[in-house]
Protein backbone atom coordinates (compact mmCIF):
# COMPACT_ATOMS: atom_id res chain seq x y z
CA UNK A 1 0.00 0.00 0.00
CA UNK A 2 0.95 3.35 -1.10
CA UNK A 3 2.10 5.67 1.69
CA UNK A 4 0.17 8.93 2.01
CA UNK A 5 2.99 11.24 1.40
CA UNK A 6 3.44 9.23 -2.16
CA UNK A 7 0.16 9.46 -3.00
CA UNK A 8 0.27 12.93 -2.56
CA UNK A 9 2.74 13.49 -4.91
CA UNK A 10 1.18 13.68 -8.29
CA UNK A 11 -1.36 16.07 -6.43
CA UNK A 12 0.95 18.30 -5.18
CA UNK A 13 3.03 18.09 -8.60
CA UNK A 14 -0.50 19.56 -10.16
CA UNK A 15 -1.36 21.93 -7.72
CA UNK A 16 2.30 23.49 -8.37
CA UNK A 17 2.36 23.42 -12.00
CA UNK A 18 -1.40 25.11 -11.74
CA UNK A 19 0.05 27.90 -9.80
CA UNK A 20 2.81 28.46 -12.28
CA UNK A 21 0.05 28.52 -15.16
CA UNK A 22 -1.30 31.47 -12.92
CA UNK A 23 1.97 33.21 -12.23
CA UNK A 24 2.38 36.71 -14.03
CA UNK A 25 6.05 35.51 -15.61
CA UNK A 26 4.34 33.09 -18.06
CA UNK A 27 6.71 30.27 -19.42
CA UNK A 28 5.01 30.20 -22.61
CA UNK A 29 7.18 33.04 -23.67
CA UNK A 30 10.06 32.51 -21.94
CA UNK A 31 12.81 33.07 -24.36
CA UNK A 32 11.74 35.56 -26.40
CA UNK A 33 14.07 38.51 -26.71
CA UNK A 34 11.66 40.82 -24.69
CA UNK A 35 11.87 38.51 -21.63
CA UNK A 36 15.30 39.56 -21.28
CA UNK A 37 16.94 35.92 -20.65
CA UNK A 38 20.26 35.37 -22.74
CA UNK A 39 19.91 39.43 -24.03
CA UNK A 40 23.27 40.04 -24.33
CA UNK A 41 22.35 44.04 -24.20
CA UNK A 42 20.95 43.52 -20.42
CA UNK A 43 22.70 45.47 -17.69
CA UNK A 44 22.54 44.74 -14.28
CA UNK A 45 20.74 48.02 -12.04
CA UNK A 46 21.65 49.24 -8.98
CA UNK A 47 18.96 46.65 -6.93
CA UNK A 48 20.70 43.84 -8.70
CA UNK A 49 24.70 44.29 -9.42
CA UNK A 50 25.27 40.95 -10.71
CA UNK A 51 24.17 38.91 -13.56
CA UNK A 52 23.06 35.35 -12.93
CA UNK A 53 24.30 32.65 -14.73
CA UNK A 54 21.85 29.13 -14.93
CA UNK A 55 23.84 26.10 -15.30
CA UNK A 56 21.39 23.16 -15.84
CA UNK A 57 21.90 19.25 -15.13
CA UNK A 58 22.85 16.28 -16.98
CA UNK A 59 20.84 15.61 -20.16
CA UNK A 60 19.40 19.15 -19.61
CA UNK A 61 20.19 22.09 -21.78
CA UNK A 62 20.11 26.05 -21.70
CA UNK A 63 16.59 26.27 -22.36
CA UNK A 64 14.68 23.33 -21.46
CA UNK A 65 16.39 23.31 -17.91
CA UNK A 66 15.25 27.09 -17.31
CA UNK A 67 11.70 27.42 -18.36
CA UNK A 68 10.07 28.67 -15.50
CA UNK A 69 13.32 29.74 -13.56
CA UNK A 70 14.91 32.16 -15.92
CA UNK A 71 11.60 34.65 -16.38
CA UNK A 72 10.53 34.13 -13.10
CA UNK A 73 14.14 36.28 -12.73
CA UNK A 74 13.70 38.44 -14.82
CA UNK A 75 10.05 39.50 -13.72
CA UNK A 76 12.45 40.52 -10.40
CA UNK A 77 14.73 42.36 -12.42
CA UNK A 78 17.84 40.37 -13.11
CA UNK A 79 20.12 40.17 -15.60
CA UNK A 80 19.97 36.39 -16.85
CA UNK A 81 21.81 33.95 -18.76
CA UNK A 82 21.88 30.12 -19.57
CA UNK A 83 25.05 27.33 -20.75
CA UNK A 84 25.13 24.64 -22.93
CA UNK A 85 27.99 22.43 -21.58
CA UNK A 86 28.57 18.73 -21.83
CA UNK A 87 27.90 18.24 -25.47
CA UNK A 88 28.95 14.94 -26.58
CA UNK A 89 29.48 14.55 -31.03
CA UNK A 90 26.44 13.50 -32.09
CA UNK A 91 23.93 13.97 -29.35
CA UNK A 92 22.05 16.95 -29.82
CA UNK A 93 19.71 18.68 -27.02
CA UNK A 94 20.97 16.36 -24.08
CA UNK A 95 23.79 17.94 -22.98
CA UNK A 96 26.08 17.59 -19.34
CA UNK A 97 27.87 14.50 -20.44
CA UNK A 98 31.22 15.19 -21.26
CA UNK A 99 33.68 14.73 -18.94
CA UNK A 100 33.07 17.65 -16.17
CA UNK A 101 36.68 18.97 -15.56
CA UNK A 102 35.98 20.15 -19.60
CA UNK A 103 32.58 21.40 -18.74
CA UNK A 104 33.77 23.78 -15.81
CA UNK A 105 36.11 25.17 -18.66
CA UNK A 106 33.34 25.94 -20.79
CA UNK A 107 31.42 27.66 -17.70
CA UNK A 108 34.62 29.74 -17.04
CA UNK A 109 34.88 30.99 -20.97
CA UNK A 110 31.05 31.42 -20.73
CA UNK A 111 31.53 33.35 -17.53
CA UNK A 112 34.42 35.65 -18.95
CA UNK A 113 31.92 36.27 -22.32
CA UNK A 114 29.01 37.17 -19.25
CA UNK A 115 31.13 39.74 -17.48
CA UNK A 116 32.80 41.04 -20.66
CA UNK A 117 29.15 42.18 -22.28
CA UNK A 118 27.94 43.16 -18.80
CA UNK A 119 30.09 45.52 -17.40
CA UNK A 120 29.76 43.43 -13.98
CA UNK A 121 32.68 42.42 -11.89
CA UNK A 122 31.10 39.30 -10.42
CA UNK A 123 28.42 36.87 -11.29
CA UNK A 124 26.35 34.36 -9.41
CA UNK A 125 25.84 30.90 -10.63
CA UNK A 126 23.06 28.52 -9.83
CA UNK A 127 22.77 25.03 -10.97
CA UNK A 128 20.46 22.08 -10.73
CA UNK A 129 21.71 18.32 -10.44
CA UNK A 130 25.57 18.85 -12.25
CA UNK A 131 25.07 22.11 -12.99
CA UNK A 132 25.19 22.55 -8.97
CA UNK A 133 27.90 20.43 -8.63
CA UNK A 134 30.13 21.50 -11.48
CA UNK A 135 30.93 24.97 -10.86
CA UNK A 136 32.84 23.92 -7.97
CA UNK A 137 35.93 22.64 -9.61
CA UNK A 138 35.70 26.26 -11.84
CA UNK A 139 35.49 27.71 -8.39
CA UNK A 140 38.92 25.78 -6.91
CA UNK A 141 40.73 24.67 -9.94
CA UNK A 142 40.14 27.18 -12.57
CA UNK A 143 40.12 30.94 -10.57
CA UNK A 144 36.70 31.22 -10.82
CA UNK A 145 36.15 32.28 -7.35
CA UNK A 146 37.28 35.81 -8.42
CA UNK A 147 34.54 35.33 -10.71
CA UNK A 148 31.39 34.54 -8.63
CA UNK A 149 29.77 35.71 -5.36
CA UNK A 150 27.67 33.28 -5.07
CA UNK A 151 26.60 29.36 -5.93
CA UNK A 152 23.28 28.54 -5.38
CA UNK A 153 22.68 24.79 -5.82
CA UNK A 154 18.96 22.96 -6.74
CA UNK A 155 19.68 19.52 -5.75
CA UNK A 156 23.37 19.46 -6.66
CA UNK A 157 25.39 15.85 -6.23
CA UNK A 158 28.21 17.64 -4.36
CA UNK A 159 29.23 14.23 -3.16
CA UNK A 160 28.01 11.97 -6.15
CA UNK A 161 24.99 9.38 -5.64
CA UNK A 162 24.61 6.19 -5.48
CA UNK A 163 21.45 5.74 -7.65
CA UNK A 164 19.91 3.89 -4.39
CA UNK A 165 22.86 1.06 -4.77
CA UNK A 166 22.74 0.60 -8.48
CA UNK A 167 26.05 1.53 -9.21
CA UNK A 168 27.40 -0.44 -6.95
CA UNK A 169 26.32 -3.49 -8.71
CA UNK A 170 28.74 -2.02 -11.56
CA UNK A 171 31.40 -4.35 -10.51
CA UNK A 172 29.86 -7.07 -11.50
CA UNK A 173 29.31 -6.46 -15.21
CA UNK A 174 32.74 -6.66 -16.91
CA UNK A 175 33.11 -3.87 -18.90
CA UNK A 176 30.36 -1.94 -17.84
CA UNK A 177 32.40 0.63 -15.76
CA UNK A 178 35.13 0.99 -18.62
CA UNK A 179 31.83 1.48 -20.89
CA UNK A 180 30.57 4.16 -18.90
CA UNK A 181 33.66 6.42 -18.47
CA UNK A 182 34.01 6.23 -22.41
CA UNK A 183 30.58 6.92 -23.79
CA UNK A 184 29.49 9.20 -20.76
CA UNK A 185 32.26 10.53 -18.82
CA UNK A 186 30.19 13.06 -16.98
CA UNK A 187 27.66 10.14 -15.54
CA UNK A 188 31.02 8.10 -14.55
CA UNK A 189 32.38 11.71 -13.12
CA UNK A 190 29.16 11.87 -10.57
CA UNK A 191 29.14 8.12 -9.16
CA UNK A 192 30.12 8.57 -5.49
CA UNK A 193 33.74 7.22 -5.01
CA UNK A 194 34.54 8.80 -8.62
CA UNK A 195 38.09 9.75 -9.51
CA UNK A 196 36.75 13.15 -10.39
CA UNK A 197 34.63 14.05 -7.29
CA UNK A 198 37.51 12.55 -4.86
CA UNK A 199 39.85 15.28 -6.27
CA UNK A 200 36.72 18.05 -6.15
CA UNK A 201 36.13 17.42 -2.32
CA UNK A 202 39.22 16.73 -0.97
CA UNK A 203 40.89 19.37 0.89
CA UNK A 204 37.18 20.89 1.66
CA UNK A 205 33.80 21.60 -0.06
CA UNK A 206 34.25 24.97 -0.33
CA UNK A 207 36.88 27.84 -1.07
CA UNK A 208 36.89 31.34 0.26
CA UNK A 209 35.21 34.40 -1.13
CA UNK A 210 32.09 32.59 -2.31
CA UNK A 211 28.60 32.15 -0.72
CA UNK A 212 27.05 28.55 -0.97
CA UNK A 213 23.76 27.64 -0.97
CA UNK A 214 22.16 24.06 -1.10
CA UNK A 215 18.64 23.96 -1.55
CA UNK A 216 17.58 19.75 -1.23
CA UNK A 217 14.84 17.39 -1.44
CA UNK A 218 13.72 14.51 0.75
CA UNK A 219 12.02 12.64 -2.26
CA UNK A 220 15.25 13.07 -4.12
CA UNK A 221 15.26 10.17 -6.40
CA UNK A 222 18.18 10.90 -8.40
CA UNK A 223 21.03 12.11 -5.49
CA UNK A 224 21.00 9.28 -3.01
CA UNK A 225 21.34 9.43 -0.35
CA UNK A 226 19.89 12.88 -0.22
CA UNK A 227 21.92 14.82 2.11
CA UNK A 228 25.24 14.02 0.06
CA UNK A 229 23.91 17.58 -1.83
CA UNK A 230 24.83 19.36 1.35
CA UNK A 231 27.84 21.07 1.80
CA UNK A 232 30.16 21.55 4.58
CA UNK A 233 32.36 25.03 5.61
CA UNK A 234 32.17 28.18 5.92
CA UNK A 235 29.59 30.33 4.18
CA UNK A 236 27.64 27.85 3.62
CA UNK A 237 23.64 27.38 3.74
CA UNK A 238 22.09 24.08 3.51
CA UNK A 239 18.64 24.54 2.94
CA UNK A 240 15.97 20.78 2.78
CA UNK A 241 13.02 21.99 0.86
CA UNK A 242 10.60 20.08 2.72
CA UNK A 243 11.65 22.58 6.22
CA UNK A 244 10.38 25.36 4.40
CA UNK A 245 7.01 23.27 3.13
CA UNK A 246 6.16 20.30 4.25
CA UNK A 247 3.38 19.48 1.67
CA UNK A 248 6.37 20.24 -1.46
CA UNK A 249 6.68 16.44 -2.40
CA UNK A 250 9.10 18.04 -5.32
CA UNK A 251 11.86 15.76 -6.29
CA UNK A 252 14.80 15.56 -8.40
CA UNK A 253 13.48 17.24 -11.46
CA UNK A 254 10.51 19.22 -10.50
CA UNK A 255 12.92 21.43 -7.75
CA UNK A 256 14.78 22.85 -10.56
CA UNK A 257 12.13 22.84 -13.50
CA UNK A 258 9.00 24.64 -11.74
CA UNK A 259 9.28 24.33 -7.97
CA UNK A 260 8.13 27.81 -6.77
CA UNK A 261 8.99 27.53 -3.41
CA UNK A 262 12.89 26.63 -4.08
CA UNK A 263 12.67 29.84 -6.54
CA UNK A 264 11.93 32.27 -3.88
CA UNK A 265 14.81 30.51 -1.55
CA UNK A 266 16.88 31.07 -4.34
CA UNK A 267 15.90 34.51 -4.72
CA UNK A 268 16.57 34.96 -1.07
CA UNK A 269 20.24 33.62 -1.50
CA UNK A 270 20.93 35.62 -4.84
CA UNK A 271 19.61 39.02 -2.53
CA UNK A 272 19.94 38.05 1.06
CA UNK A 273 19.84 41.66 2.25
CA UNK A 274 16.38 41.53 0.94
CA UNK A 275 15.01 37.80 1.64
CA UNK A 276 11.66 37.08 3.05
CA UNK A 277 10.36 34.24 4.34
CA UNK A 278 10.00 31.38 2.17
CA UNK A 279 7.04 29.18 2.79
CA UNK A 280 4.32 26.82 0.92
CA UNK A 281 2.55 30.21 0.18
CA UNK A 282 5.56 31.42 -1.67
CA UNK A 283 4.53 29.18 -4.70
CA UNK A 284 1.91 32.56 -5.43
CA UNK A 285 4.92 34.76 -4.69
Amino acid sequence: MLSWKRALRPLTAALLAVAIGLAPAATAHAAAPSSGWNNWSCKPSTAHPRPVVLVHGTFGNSVDNWLALAPYLVKRGYCVFSLDYGQLPGVPFFHGLGPIAKSAEQLDTYVDRVLAATGAGEVDLVGHSQGGMMPRHYLKFLGGADKVNALIGLAPDNHGTTLHGLTGLLKYFPGAADLLNSATPGLADQMAGSAFLTKLNEGGDTVPGVRYTVIATKYDEVVTPWRSSFLDGPNVKNVTLQDLCAIDLSEHVAIGLFDRIAYHEVVNALDPARATRTTCASVFA
